[in-house]
């Protein structure tokens, strides 16, 4: 149990800005790391997978969710979307919300791609955020 609450610094950013590679630098510097990513990974092979086989039949394979066939099946479909987010954004909740009762660090960080779009409440956000990079022919 925290003898104080931690000061809960949001980390967010688009695909390939660098938020792996930030939460893992903070990590290294002994900053407790809530990765929502890998929550959703095993979320999919255990608790989760057969609540989203019955939402989404043929999205999952051996009770294990097929990311590749979930993703056909709401790409595109903003209701199916939705759909799956109402399931999945509670449970991950439910997580960070024990990750959070069970460290006594001041400072931890929250990774998270959908911060912002989840209403998650933190103390300060750091969006991770990196330059286009140009090819070889000046581009």
């Amino acid at each position: 149990m925290p003898v104080n609450k931690p000061f809960v610094i949001g980390l967010t950013g688009a695909i390939g800005m660098g938020k792996s590679e930030t939460a893992k630098l903070l990590a290294a510097e002994g900053v407790p790391v809530f990765d929502a990513d890998a929550v959703i990974h095993a979320l999919y092979a255990g608790e989760a997978a057969a609540m989203i086989a019955a939402a989404f039949p043929g999205s999952t394979r051996n009770g294990v969710v097929d990311r590749a066939a979930l993703g056909r099946l709401v790409t595109g479909d903003p209701a199916a979307l939705a759909r799956l987010e109402g399931l999945m954004h509670p449970l991950v909740a439910e997580r960070r919300e024990e990750f959070l009762a069970q460290t006594n660090a001041p400072i931890v960080v929250l990774d998270i791609p959908l911060l912002l779009e989840t209403g998650t409440q933190v103390d300060a956000v750091v969006v991770a955020t990196a330059p286009r990079l140009c090819s070889a022919s000046g581009s």
